[in-house]
């Protein structure tokens, strides 16, 4: 079985983001750097609490199909459907996963958009939560990376 990051539940609930009669939402300025754990996606201006900040983009698969697949970047959207979000035209791909995030995925319909939690400083790493299912088969074997459990790892 492939490891998929996404969570199944309603994220947005903290953020105050709301589906209906939203309008169309610009996203934030990001670009990849290096990071803690290899490449990474960082705002280049202030980001506040509950702001779009990119949408994760790539062929929507269904979930039979994506459990054929043995990539990283596989979205769960829900139990029948999943984006491959492998291709680099995907730039939120590049979020990495972090123990202590400062963004979360929200899902409408078949499409997935990231949002701050909190309100984010230009240069700092933009990460969300991949959740249980690929903690345990991608992250757990090779320890975590992110900059909350670096900083409390034995030197």
């Amino acid at each position: 079985m492939s490891a998929r990051k996404g969570k199944k539940s309603g994220p947005l609930a903290r953020t105050g983001a709301k589906r209906a009669g939203r309008p169309k939402q610009k996203p934030a300025a990001v670009s990849v750097k290096r990071g803690f754990a290899g490449l990474g996606l960082f705002a280049e201006e202030p980001i506040t609490r509950g702001q779009f900040v990119i949408e994760y983009k790539g062929r929507v698969l269904s979930d039979a199909r994506a459990q054929e697949l043995n990539s990283k970047y596989l979205f769960a959207i829900n139990r029948n459907w999943t984006i491959d979000g492998g291709s680099r035209a995907n730039t939120a791909r590049y979020l990495n996963h972090s123990c202590r995030p400062n963004c979360e995925p929200g899902g409408w319909g078949k499409r997935v958009k990231i949002y701050a939690l909190r309100n984010i400083k230009p240069n700092e790493e933009l990460t969300y939560d991949y959740g249980a299912e690929y903690w345990e088969d991608r992250i757990k074997p090779h320890g975590c990376w992110c900059a909350k459990c670096s900083a409390a790892a034995p030197r």
